[in-house]
């Protein structure tokens, strides 16, 4: 490794030097408490583990499951080995996880016992997959998480430059079809360094991992906790009963939050007569009300941000009261500007498109060299969102752009066209246009408009199931409405902005 470079072993290894015998990871349900330095004998084991198995520099390792001790420890293996990490949202349809993984050619899958299922659906489609392996006890179709004895002593990592290949996340589907973003190594680096800076994250910090890792925000503020020295106590998913009740048990003092995760904990924390007051900071998006409320119950603080996959999660980021209905300020690795359609900066107050470049803008798609050279032209990343600088320089967020109108119910995103060609399989629709609302307790719902063929009829229920049973299920609309006609632009193309003038309420 040069000089210069910094990658997540490396890490690994430094807390294990500073912080030894504290604790790194704490594993709701079961018990199960790691020391860093402890983390760190894992790590190696694993990662000496998997290089027997043939996993070298390059390969991708494939991981369909819940958060886990085992799920964090295979970043810290691949990031020893060179290797690359494809971590997939297990709320896909076995469909969509096998686009997934084929767009990621991984040479190792890891999966829950519960989705093996999925797993036998979709394994004979895997034509890279050399092996496939359980996260926790094996089954039939998976073999065991590789053993991990108490000693590696001959492990030598690899020499890695920062600059190499660390994770892909697949971001949602752009006209139909998800984009696999590649991250490096400094991406997640610079990315830990601006959370740590913007929410002065300390080794006396306690994480509550609420969110999934293979989310960005999920895993950029996990990674940058453990960065930090913090203990991270995991939760395999959201329950506000166990986060209330690690939060009072464990001192939790850190969260990514996206609603409706901090209302239910303060509904349930109220319910029960619990104390969370050691939750001190939240970053993430939620309504003006919960974010208050949070505030006087607890005396924290939250954090506003504004980023995506492609800037490594964090772009803009204050403390909410410096300037309450705003996204925050540019980080300082970030450079940020708004632009017209034209590339040129618009104007103070005026709305354009958020631009950024810096040492925290990804790699680029897999597989998708076009869609890389568009998002980057100019020599600025793109976001597709929209927003206006204010005379302090803090940005407010105004959307998406027409072409890459963006739907986000609970932190998920959806694209509208990939919901829109799964309604239009079903041989009574006509058309639709798939648009956000506004939604009690997702925030944001997804509504579809649709025109009915001649002499066909349709309930709400039956279009909302037969979309669930085609794609996850948190991409199925919470609304339908159906219309005699839909309004059209001159070209015949449904008018998407008429169509959410006239009909973007839920209900």
């Amino acid at each position: 490794m040069a000089l210069n470079d910094l990658t997540h072993y490396r890490i690994i290894c430094r807390n294990a030097r500073l912080y030894g015998n504290r604790m790194a990871w704490y594993e709701a349900g079961t018990g199960r408490s790691v020391s860093f330095a402890e983390f760190r004998r894992m790590t190696d084991s694993l990662a000496a583990a998997l290089r027997a198995l043939g996993v070298g520099r390059g390969d991708r390792i494939g991981v369909l499951g819940k958060n886990s001790l085992e799920f964090f420890l295979l970043y810290g293996a691949a990031a020893a080995l060179g290797a690359v990490m494809l971590p997939v949202n297990w709320r896909l349809s076995a469909g969509e996880v096998a686009f997934n993984l084929n767009d990621g050619t991984p040479a190792i899958v890891f999966a829950d016992p519960e989705f093996e299922e999925t797993i036998a659906q979709i394994r004979d489609k895997l034509s890279t997959v050399r092996h496939f392996h359980s996260l926790a006890e094996p089954g039939t179709m998976l073999a065991a998480f590789p053993r991990l004895p108490a000693e590696s002593p001959d492990f030598t990592a690899e020499d890695i430059p920062a600059d190499s290949d660390f994770f892909i996340i697949h971001t949602a589907a752009v006209a139909g079809r998800p984009r696999g973003a590649m991250l490096s190594h400094a991406n997640l680096v610079f990315s830990n360094l601006e959370f740590i800076r913007a929410m002065s994250l300390q080794a006396d910090d306690v994480h509550l991992n609420v969110l999934p890792l293979f989310h960005v925000g999920g895993l950029c503020i996990t990674m940058s906790c453990f960065h930090a020295g913090a203990a991270c106590l995991n939760l395999a998913k959201f329950d506000a009963g166990a986060a209330v009740g690690l939060i009072a048990e464990k001192k939790a003092t850190v969260m990514f939050d996206f609603a409706p995760i901090l209302g239910a904990l303060l509904d349930h924390g109220t319910k029960e007569g619990a104390d969370i007051s050691s939750l001190k900071k939240v970053i993430g998006l939620d309504s003006p009300d919960t974010i208050v409320r949070y505030q006087n119950t607890t005396g924290g603080t939250f954090y506003s941000f504004f980023g995506q996959t492609e800037t490594s999660c964090l772009t803009t980021v204050s403390r909410y009261d410096d300037r309450p209905g705003s996204a925050g300020r540019p980080v300082p690795a970030a450079e940020v500007d708004l632009v017209d359609d034209d590339g040129r900066p618009v104007g103070e107050g005026e709305t354009g498109e958020i631009v950024v470049r810096g040492p925290m803008v990804f790699k680029g798609y897999i597989n998708l060299e076009a869609d890389t050279a568009h998002a980057f032209r100019r020599g600025w990343h793109h976001t597709g969102d929209l927003g206006r600088f204010d005379g302090d320089g803090f940005l407010h967020y105004k959307g998406r752009k027409a072409e890459k109108e963006l739907i986000k119910p609970g932190g998920e995103n959806v694209y509208p066209a990939e919901v829109e060609n799964t309604i239009l399989l079903h041989p009574a629709i006509a058309a639709t246009v798939v648009i956000g609302v506004p939604d009690p307790k997702w925030k944001e719902g997804i509504k579809a408009v649709c025109q009915l063929l001649p002499g066909h009829s349709l309930s709400a229920r039956e279009l909302i199931d037969f979309v669930g049973e085609r794609i996850a299920r948190y991409k199925k609309p919470q609304y339908v409405q159906y219309v005699d006609e839909l309004p059209r632009l001159a070209d015949g193309s449904p008018d998407r902005r008429k169509v959410k003038e006239l009909y973007g309420e839920g209900g």
